[in-house]
């Protein structure tokens, strides 16, 4: 039997298209790339189809105040004409002595408020009933709420466990249970072709051979460089060879 240096015939490797990507990953002995995540970017915004500017989810507002004038609005709470000094919010114009929190009946007319569920609660109540916690800094979230992971973050919470940069609403890749950015990710997991030393993403055609793997495209004989998908190949050097060139010196 020849040695592998003098070249040893080897099967045809086989080749792993995109749609045996994910399986092919389960308890091979090398990491294969996985798909990215989606966004995970999420201001709780109100659905595009809606006509009412969208205002992010637990964000803290504060009423405008406006002088009596020729104008009579009518009242957001008891659908009144308002006479006199009013109130400006969520779109909608307010007595000032009716503005007030829904929970603790607080007025709002001088003090932030958070709106929630069409009703007006002051920072303390909203806080108390409404924020959820985030995953990170266990405190309550005001303001952008980052949904990924099955849990809510701030959105300068949820970030890359290398490189420790919010994602943002950018994509991202989970490892071991840790997310990671796309530069990050790569630099630390992904499996690189031993023919052009690039990354072999989600969805490339790969091989298996020589104890390496190379894209499709990319095992070729290193003499002619004939492509050698699914043909049997010889190796020297840890490098294929077509049959023509099994004997090459110059390898």
């Amino acid at each position: 039997m020849r040695s592998r240096e003098k070249g040893t015939l080897l099967p045809g490797p086989t080749v792993i298209g995109p749609s045996l990507l994910a399986q092919c990953r389960i308890g091979t002995p090398h990491h294969t790339p996985s798909p990215a995540s989606t966004s995970a970017y999420s201001s709780h915004s109100i659905p595009a189809s809606s006509q009412t500017p969208a205002v992010a989810r637990g964000t803290i507002q504060r009423a405008e105040r406006f002088p009596a004038s020729n104008r009579t609005p009518l009242c957001g709470h008891c659908n009144s004409i308002i006479r006199g000094p009013f109130l400006v919010a969520m779109g909608r114009s307010w007595h000032p002595e009716e503005f007030n929190c829904a929970y603790c009946k607080t007025s709002l007319a001088d003090v932030c408020f958070v709106e929630e569920q069409n009703s007006v609660y002051c920072e303390r109540c909203y806080e108390q009933f409404f924020a959820p916690t985030c995953a990170r800094c266990h405190t309550k979230i005001m303001g952008e709420v980052m949904h990924a992971l099955r849990q809510t973050w701030h959105t300068t919470c949820f970030v890359c466990a290398a490189c420790k940069k919010p994602f943002g609403n950018s994509l991202f890749h989970m490892e071991d249970g840790e997310p990671y950015c796309e530069k990050d990710y790569i630099a630390l997991f992904s499996t690189k072709c031993h023919g052009c030393d690039f990354p072999v993403e989600a969805g490339d055609k790969f091989i298996e051979a020589l104890g390496h793997t190379w894209h499709d495209t990319c095992f070729i004989c290193a003499v002619c460089h004939v492509n050698l998908e699914g043909q049997p190949f010889y190796s020297k050097k840890d490098k294929p060879l077509c049959k023509k060139h099994a004997h090459a010196i110059n390898v």
